[in-house]
Order: structure tokens, then C-alpha cells, then sequence
């Protein structure tokens, strides 16, 4: 019989242990052996909290069961750390039913919850909640259940993976739309509230009740509940859903503080309390006034989005069999050849086939001037075709194009949030209950302690709205009624999104696309700005300017160039590319390099014609032969010049030099003296020696300069220069100084046209030129500034007008306005953002 109890109990208590566990199934990319196998799971076994993990091979899944403790976040870092990536995937869902802060915090939180959510970000503003998550292991069903369970719903999928035209179509309507309902809401609630404000007015200043107090009660009662019932049943439906599931939102305050507000009116027939229906009437008429003024200035501040995706081309003119025919821009296929006229849109991003024009890419680049293209040129949808007739090719339509990569990405920052967000969310998750807990006390105080209360509200007695003669429960009522409309979450839900909307949004208008809250937050505080030099400080397309024959024994100059030219033909590398079109300028016939190989830093090594040849630095030529021929003093000229010098090596033997030459772009110089006057320390990091790279410094004022580093050390010396110098700033190309780029604080990719890797950093400047570094610094400080002046309104409303609401300085339909007006301030502070120049050219700005 004891054994058995026992035997029970112990069941019992593995049974509760399993239901407390976690399962979670990760799918694990590159594992190729059973080696890879046994990796993975040792290092998931070492996890604290991890009971069993089972990884299996020809799935390519790691099964695991954990203590709830485990995230999921820290269960992939461990994977990734093992040198193995698991498959994730992200889904943006448009949520229905949220109003304030609280709402967010709820949604976030439901979403959160599920197994296999990474992380979610749930933005007010937007109305959307970004989910990363593992695939197979949640989706969609699960999301809508979490979502409706919490109260709200999932209204469908948000993504932008559709035509740029259809997309614009359907944010007009879904504006439009809001914007039409609140507005009806609105004038409904208005004209009842008119009719009880003019019944109101002979009892307010005259003391009368027409055509008697009985009548007026009735009255006000009657005309208060379709304003309350009717066009604000959604608010009440939205405050009541929320309390039902045990917590409470912005409505929930309205619908508290309105329903006690409505109650009064019947109650004034059984008890000493004054009629305050027509007051509940009111509260929920600015209410409604509010919300339409919000989302009015909420599509002001989502316009930049909608002004970009109607930008597009709605027709084309495609060439087919030889016939020129109009068809939607949804019917253009990669590889159809369009006819653009001047004046035209160009319809798709592609390659000029015929013809040569301007096109002004403004809309792209933010760039006035026009730019020249020709035959095999790249060209950019919805940019405008100013003069000649051109033909192209197309190669990316509909959702693959650079214009719906760009709305895609100022949507992506929009659903991110800005660190110091944190903090608001964090007050944002207690502040309802707090609020509701201070109004229940604020009513308590005034009937235990009528004579303190009293007396603080006479102190206010100099407002011609507060009444210190009311009797205590009427003063009751209203000081707490006023506590339950004068508070405001939803300013602390809408202080940053609005304005990174409008930040983001300003972005793209500017050529600069900004991938997340964070950065802009970050880019602020930048304390120093390096550049790579080739292709970023300068034009990345060098010439040859010099070329010196060392020795000509046995070999002739052009043969020596020929042998050059014909080892650069393998190479991808700029300088390479100069030497080989000087050769070709220079009418050369060029060999097959046989056995090339690239020395990382150093340079390059072929077999032509039976020759071994190097060409590359003098750390290459020092360390193959250890003798530069007696040319150092050479060498040196041309470094202090600023000229890369390439050593020509043949069979072991000196034979040559080339100097080659990249030009700084126009406005390096121009750039960096404007980042020195915001205060901002720059840098550059180059594989050059270290006399051209200073050479290339004086020119363009560069306060440091790291130079000879090879490609793999770019990251150490961007480390060094974060120890030194803090929040760092790295400008590349974006492709090729990738690990510079996730090593920065801030990773910028400069580049032009639609080849830019706009997923390769924190932000892209689509212009190639070095000023958009000093506008985004610009938009990021103005930016955050309106963040800042957002969130403390937010706080400081909040932090003043509570207090006054409790000591009954603040009469319900006053508090319910100021409420409104809060929320709308910082709406409003946002858009303001527009009117800032974030140009740095003093010419622009006159």
C-alpha cells in the first residue's frame, strides 16, 4: 500500500516536471556530418536549464525540452555560436483594436508568450506587430489565437510582398477609410453633446431649469446615450473586452470614468449627487474629437510611405514582336524590352538597351541634378526620362524592385523601436492599473477625509470651473472621474513611433534608408566617422598616371606592361582593372593568365607566356626577393603624392612600376569638414601605404589615418577606435567591408543605383555622395530630439495633471480635453519634423 503512494506520488510529480517543460524544435542549418551533429548538441546540452536534446541529421533538427527559464533567443545564440545558423523567419500582422500604450504592451506580450517566437515589436502608430520567429515551430494560426485571446485581432498579413502600384491603392483606402469613420463618430457624438452644452448653459449662468429640473434630468440622460452607447460603443466594447481579460487599457479609463459620469444622472433621482450624464456625453464627444484629430495626424506622419509607393509608373509601353503595346505595370516581365519617351516614367528598374538621355533620379537619391545614361547603364523604376528616347531592358518588377525594397525597408524601421523606448514601456505596463488604483482612492479620500479634501479644493477655488460649495460624494465623483480621463498612455504609446515614422519617412525622400529605431538613436552619438577609402572617400575607378621601367634586360617596356596587364585580368580589384585598361588603351594584345592567385593585402601571381609574374606592393616584392632595386627613393616620390605604386615582378626579377591614381569624389573634402563642425572626429582605413594614405588624408582633412591593413584587419582597427574613441560610425561599400560595417556602432553603405546591399547595414545612402553621412547624422539628431521633446510632454502632462485631478482643480469635460490635446501634441510635435532642414550645404538652406 505504501509503495504504491509512493510509486503515485512520484508519477505525479514527473508528470507536473514535463508540464512545466518546454519543447521546442530548431531547424538547424549547415551541418553536413555527424561531427556537425554531436557539435550542436553538446553545446545545446551545456545550456543551463536544457533537459534533453535529441539532433538529428537528415532533418536537420535539434529537438529539445527546457525549463521555461530557457529563451529561445539564448537556445539560437548558443546554435550560432557553434558556428551553425538556425532558420528563422518574420511575418508583420496588422492588428485591430488597439488604442493606447497599454494595448501595445498586451499584444507584445500574447505574441511573446508562444513558443517560438524570437522576438515581437508591436507599433501603435503603424498599426502592426513585426514577429521574428522559428518556421514549423509556430505561425500564423498560433499568432491569430494569442492575439484574439488578449482582446484584439489579427486583421491579415502586412507584409509589402505586392505591386508597389496596388499597395499605394490600398493605404489610401485604409487612411481614407479611418480617417472617414472617426470623423462620422465624431460629428454623431457633437450633435447630441450640442444640444445638452445649449440645454446646459441657463442652469450654469442663470440658475434656471428649463422647462424644469425633472424634465432636464431626463433629458440629459436620454441625450447622453447614443453619444455614449451608440458612436462610443467601441470605445466601451474595447475598455470592457480588455477588463474582461484581466487588464486595462486607455479605453478602459473612458469607459469608467464616463459610465460613473452616466450613472449620476439616475442616481441624482435617489441620493445627494448632481446629474453629470451630459458631463459623460461630453467626455466621450472630445474623446472621439481627438481620436479623428490623431488619426488625421497619423496619416500626415505615414504619408512619406504612400508618397514613394505612388511614385511608380501604373503603365508601360512594351515592345513585343516587334509592336510597341500599353500594358499595367503589373503585366511587365523581367527581360521585356520598354520604350521610355521623354517626360516619362521609367517603369521598372533595368539596363539602358538603346539610346542615351538624363534621368533624374531626385526621387531616389534626393539628388536635383539629372544624370547621364547609356547603353548598358542601370536605370531605377519610377525615376524620370528628361530628354532622349531610351529603350531598356527589364530586370526586376514588382516586389523585387528597388523602389518596393525601399518601402520595405522605411516600413521595417517604423515596426522597430528606439532604445530609450524601453523605459516608456516599461511605465506603459503599470500605468492603467496605477491610474485606476489612484482614482478609487481619490473617491475613498474625499468620504473618509471630507474636510482635508475640501480644503484642497478650495485652494483652486480661483478657477471659475471648480465648485468647493458641491456637496462631498458629488465632489467625489468628479475628482475621480477626472483622474480616469485626464490620464494618457496614449501619448506615451504614440512619443516615438510618430516621430521615427516621419524620421524614416524623410529618410528615403533624402536617398538615406534607415533600418531600425536603434540606429537612429545610436547615430546621434557618434563620436568618430571612418571610411574605407577606396570607392567611399574616393571615386574607386583609378587610372594609371606612371609607369617606370626598372630594368629592361631581355624584355621590352610594352612587353613588361603586357605581362602586367595580362595577371590583372583575373583580378576583381580596382587597381587591377587600371592597369588592364591602360594595356588596352595602350593597343596591347594580352595573354591567358594560367595559375592566378590572389595574395590577400599583397597582390597577384600568374604564369604568362612562361613567365612567373607578381605584381602587387613592396611588402610582396620584400618578402618573394628582398630587393627593391635601389627605387625607394622613387617609391616615395610617388606615395607622398598620393599614388599607389604596383611592383612588377618577372621570374623573381624587378622590372617595373605603375603608379595608379584614384580621384576623390567631388565632395569628400566638403563632407568631412562638415562632419568636423558637428563636433564629429573622422578616419580612414586603407590598405595603402602608409605615405599615400596620408597623402590622400591632407587633401581631404582626415583627422587619423590606418593604413597598410589587410581586408581581415579592418575589424580589429575599428575595435581599437571604439575603445578610443566610443560610438563609431563605419562607411563602406557595403559588400566587401561587411564585417567593418556589423563591427561599427553604426554601419553605413554607400553606393549608387539598384546594386547598393541595402541588408548589408544600419543605414544605406542610395547617392554616392559623402554628404548623405552628415545628413543622416542631421535627420538622426532632429529625429531624436522630437523623440525626446515627445516623451517628456508625454511624462510631464501626466506627472502634473493627475495631482490636479485629485484635488478636484479639474473638471471631468476639462480633463477629458486635455487628454485629447496630449495625445495630439505629440502627433503633431512629430510631423513638425518636417519643416527641419537636414541639408548641410549653406547654399540649400538659404
Amino acid at each position: 500500500m505504501l509503495l504504491r503512494e509512493v510509486k503515485e506520488i512520484g508519477m505525479a510529480e514527473t508528470k507536473i516536471a514535463t508540464e512545466e517543460r518546454k519543447h521546442l524544435d530548431l531547424q538547424v542549418e549547415g551541418m553536413t556530418c555527424a561531427s556537425c551533429v554531436n557539435h550542436v548538441q553538446k553545446a545545446l546540452s551545456r545550456v543551463e536549464g536544457v533537459d534533453d536534446v535529441n539532433v538529428n541529421l537528415a532533418t536537420e533538427k535539434a529537438s529539445l525540452w527546457f525549463d521555461p527559464s530557457v529563451t529561445t533567443n539564448e537556445l539560437i545564440k548558443t546554435v550560432r555560436e557553434t558556428g551553425y545558423d538556425v532558420a528563422t523567419d518574420s511575418i508583420d500582422l496588422a492588428i485591430g483594436g488597439m488604442t493606447c500604450a497599454a494595448c501595445v504592451a498586451h499584444v507584445e506580450k500574447a505574441l511573446g508568450k508562444i513558443p517560438g517566437v524570437i522576438d515581437v515589436n508591436v507599433n501603435l502608430a503603424t498599426e502592426k506587430a513585426s514577429v521574428n520567429y522559428l518556421p514549423g515551430a509556430t505561425g500564423l494560426t498560433e499568432f491569430r489565437a494569442a492575439v484574439a485571446q488578449a482582446g484584439y485581432e489579427v486583421l491579415g498579413r502586412a507584409d509589402t510582398d505586392v505591386e508597389p502600384a496596388e499597395r499605394a491603392r490600398d493605404l489610401d483606402d485604409e487612411a481614407e477609410q479611418k480617417m472617414a469613420v472617426a470623423r462620422r463618430r465624431m460629428l454623431i457624438a457633437w450633435a447630441f453633446t450640442a444640444v445638452i452644452i445649449l440645454w446646459m448653459i441657463p442652469d450654469m449662468f442663470f440658475g434656471i431649469h428649463w422647462p424644469n429640473m425633472m424634465v432636464m434630468h431626463v433629458g440629459m440622460i436620454v441625450l447622453a446615450m447614443p453619444v455614449l452607447f451608440w458612436v462610443g460603443r467601441k470605445t466601451y466594447s474595447s475598455g470592457i473586452r480588455a477588463a474582461l481579460h484581466g487588464y486595462a487599457n486607455m479605453d478602459t479609463l473612458i469607459t469608467l470614468g464616463t459610465g460613473a459620469s452616466f450613472l449620476t444622472g439616475p442616481a441624482a433621482f435617489f441620493a445627494p449627487v448632481a446629474n453629470y450624464a451630459g458631463v459623460a456625453a461630453m467626455i466621450m464627444a472630445f474623446h472621439l474629437t481627438g481620436r479623428y484629430i490623431e488619426e488625421s495626424a497619423k496619416g500626415r506622419a505615414s504619408q512619406a510611405i504612400r508618397k514613394l509607393l505612388e511614385l511608380g509608373a501604373k503603365t508601360a509601353h512594351v515592345e513585343r514582336d516587334g509592336i510597341e503595346i500599353e500594358v499595367p505595370i503589373e503585366a511587365v516581365e523581367v527581360g521585356d524590352i520598354l520604350i521610355v519617351r521623354p517626360g516619362d516614367k521609367i517603369p521598372t528598374d533595368g539596363i539602358v538597351a538603346s539610346g542615351e538621355s538624363a534621368v533624374d533620379e531626385s526621387m531616389a537619391t534626393g539628388e536635383s541634378m539629372p544624370v547621364t545614361k547609356g547603353v548598358g547603364d542601370e536605370v531605377i523604376g519610377a525615376t524620370v526620362n528628361q530628354e532622349g528616347l531610351l529603350k531598356v531592358q527589364a530586370t526586376r518588377v514588382g516586389k523585387d524592385t528597388f523602389l518596393a525594397q525601399v518601402v520595405k525597408l522605411v516600413e521595417q524601421a517604423q515596426g522597430t523601436k528606439v532604445p530609450i523606448q524601453a523605459f516608456a514601456d516599461g511605465v506603459t505596463a503599470v500605468f492603467v492599473p496605477i491610474i485606476i488604483t489612484i482614482a478609487v482612492l481619490t473617491f475613498l479620500a474625499y468620504l473618509v477625509f471630507p474636510d482635508t479634501m475640501r480644503t484642497l479644493t478650495q485652494f483652486g477655488g480661483f478657477l471659475p470651473w471648480v465648485d468647493p460649495t458641491l456637496n462631498t460624494l458629488t465632489l467625489a465623483i468628479i475628482s475621480m472621474v477626472a483622474v480616469f480621463v485626464i490620464a494618457c498612455p496614449c501619448a506615451l504609446g504614440l512619443a516615438t513611433p510618430t516621430a521615427l515614422m516621419v524620421g524614416s519617412g524623410m529618410g528615403a525622400e533624402h536617398g538615406i534608408l534607415i533600418r531600425s529605431g536603434a540606429a537612429i538613436q545610436t547615430l546621434k552619438d557618434v563620436g568618430i566617422v571612418i571610411f574605407d577609402k577606396t570607392g567611399t572617400i574616393t571615386k574607386g575607378k583609378p587610372g594609371v598616371t606612371d609607369f617606370v621601367v626598372t630594368s629592361e634586360d631581355g624584355i621590352t617596356r610594352d612587353q613588361i606592361l603586357a605581362l602586367a596587364a595580362s595577371v590583372e585580368v583575373g583580378s576583381e580589384h580596382p587597381l587591377g582593372r587600371a592597369i588592364v585598361d591602360h594595356a588596352r588603351a595602350a593597343g596591347l594584345s594580352l595573354f591567358e593568365p594560367m595559375g592566378f592567385r590572389a595574395v590577400r593585402g599583397k597582390g597577384v601571381i600568374a604564369f604568362v607566356d612562361d613567365h612567373e609574374v607578381w605584381v602587387g606592393s613592396r611588402r610582396m616584392v620584400q618578402e618573394v626577393n628582398g630587393n627593391l632595386g635601389g627605387m625607394e627613393a622613387e617609391i616615395e616620390e610617388l606615395e607622398n603624392g598620393g599614388k599607389t605604386v604596383m611592383l612588377v615582378l618577372v621570374d623573381g626579377n624587378l622590372k617595373g612600376m605603375l603608379a595608379v591614381a584614384d580621384t576623390l569624389k567631388e565632395d569628400s573634402a566638403t563632407a568631412i569638414a562638415q562632419l568636423h563642425r558637428l563636433g564629429v572626429r573622422t578616419a580612414m582605413i586603407t590598405g595603402d601605404n602608409q605615405r599615400t594614405a596620408e597623402a590622400i588624408a591632407r587633401r581631404v582633412n582626415i583627422d587619423h589615418v590606418v593604413a597598410e591593413v589587410l581586408p581581415e584587419g579592418k575589424v580589429d582597427e575599428v575595435k581599437r577606435l571604439q575603445e578610443r574613441y566610443g560610438t563609431v560610425a563605419f562607411v563602406g561599400d557595403g559588400i566587401n567591408d561587411a564585417p567593418a560595417l556589423t563591427q561599427a556602432n553604426v554601419g553605413i553603405a554607400i553606393g549608387t543605383g539598384t546594386d547598393i546591399a541595402i541588408e548589408a547595414s544600419d543605414v544605406t545612402l542610395v547617392r554616392g555622395a559623402l554628404t548623405g553621412v552628415v545628413e543622416a547624422i542631421n535627420l538622426s539628431r532632429a529625429t531624436f530630439r522630437k523623440i525626446r521633446q515627445n516623451l517628456f510632454w508625454a511624462f510631464f502632462y501626466n506627472v502634473i495633471m493627475v495631482p490636479l485631478a485629485v484635488v478636484g482643480w479639474m473638471h471631468p469635460v476639462l480633463a477629458e480635453i486635455a487628454m485629447a490635446t496630449s495625445s495630439i501634441t505629440v502627433v503633431m510635435n512629430a510631423n513638425l519634423l518636417r519643416r527641419v532642414n537636414i541639408n548641410p550645404d549653406p547654399l540649400e538652406n538659404r
